[in-house]
């Protein structure tokens, strides 16, 4: 009969411990989301017409933009990412979305444009290694590759320069 309870203990015991660890398991296998970048209200997005809002009106009701082009005609870009991160993975765009406002040069709204994730390219660049023109030297030619190169002739140094005499 001590038998009995015994494994009854234990199966109860088991029981404790997997009602325990396993929300604790799954609690870790939740996701986290990220919020970067401009908050959009797609109310005053949606206010700003083409042909009657000018950059005082539109940083008014947007606020500063996320940043603005540096060359050619005025663009103000607003940007928002949403990321999602599981343990132990590399965090995945989830939504991404960019607001387009150009101005003319008098500085009234010439566009606007929405992007999407959509719209993202995706590039792959051609290996790890920038090619440069030269020579083409190893680990130990660029080690001992200077060994008998300082004070030589013509360097300036006192083997090769002159003492002023």
């Amino acid at each position: 009969m001590a038998r009995i309870d015994r494994n009854m203990g234990s199966t109860a015991l088991k029981a404790a411990l997997v009602a325990v660890l396993v929300p604790a398991m799954l609690g870790g296998c939740t996701s986290i989301k990220d919020r970067r970048g401009y908050i959009a209200d797609p109310v005053l997005t949606g206010a700003v017409t083409p042909g009657l809002d000018n950059r005082e009106s539109v940083q008014g009701t947007l606020g500063q933009p996320s940043f603005a082009s540096q060359f050619g005609d005025p663009v103000w870009y607003y940007v928002s990412s949403t990321t999602e991160q599981r343990i132990f993975g590399q965090p995945e765009i989830e939504d991404h979305k960019v607001l387009k406002i150009a101005f003319d040069s008098a500085g009234n709204v010439a566009s606007v444009t929405n992007a999407t994730i959509d719209d993202v390219r995706d590039i792959n660049p051609d290996g790890d290694k920038t090619p440069t023109l030269g020579r083409h030297r190893g680990f130990l030619q660029d080690l001992f590759g200077n060994i008998g190169a300082v004070g030589a002739g013509g360097m300036g140094g006192a083997a090769g320069g002159s003492n002023g005499s």
